[in-house]
């Protein structure tokens, strides 16, 4: 490569480290839960609360329907902060999560899947939905495919 090429990598935004440091801290504050297993559960499920609760208006308004929308549709899903995301895992493992707009400066807000969600279809299917408005209809969305999900 030349050293006139302009496409170097800059390195993570700003958006990018403070959710890595998020994350950390996440790590941080679970290890260091005494109690039983349903208490650090609901003590997860409080901090996702907490962290809804401190969106901007239109990020809110989508996460706190996706957090109803999910809890209702699999009960086996614990809510947890993944990367200062509101999350649901399975076994500790995370299968999906809300990603506000605002947090990295996007068009949109985001319901994600991570590979653990069994919404493999043929070769090729989505992980990501962006989301705008949570209607009837978009609600009954998330509800398949998070049950899919965890089938």
């Amino acid at each position: 490569m030349s050293s006139t090429d302009v496409s170097k990598h800059q390195g993570f935004t700003a958006e990018e480290r403070a959710a890595m440091k998020d994350h950390a801290q996440e790590l941080k504050k679970t290890g260091a839960r005494r109690g039983s297993k349903a208490e650090k559960a609901a003590q997860a499920e409080q901090d996702v609360l907490a962290k809804i609760a401190e969106m901007q208006d239109t990020d809110r308004t989508l996460a706190e329907r996706v957090h109803a929308v999910v809890t209702a549709a699999s009960p086996t899903l614990t809510p947890k902060l993944w990367y200062g995301m509101p999350s649901y895992a399975l076994d500790g493992k995370i299968v999906c999560f809300f990603q506000s707009a605002e947090k990295f400066k996007a068009r949109y807000a985001t319901l994600g899947f991570s590979d653990q969600a069994k919404l493999d279809d043929g070769p090729m299917w989505a992980s990501g939905f962006a989301l705008t408005e949570v209607t009837a209809e978009v609600e009954e969305r998330i509800a398949a495919l998070v049950k899919r999900a965890v089938s």
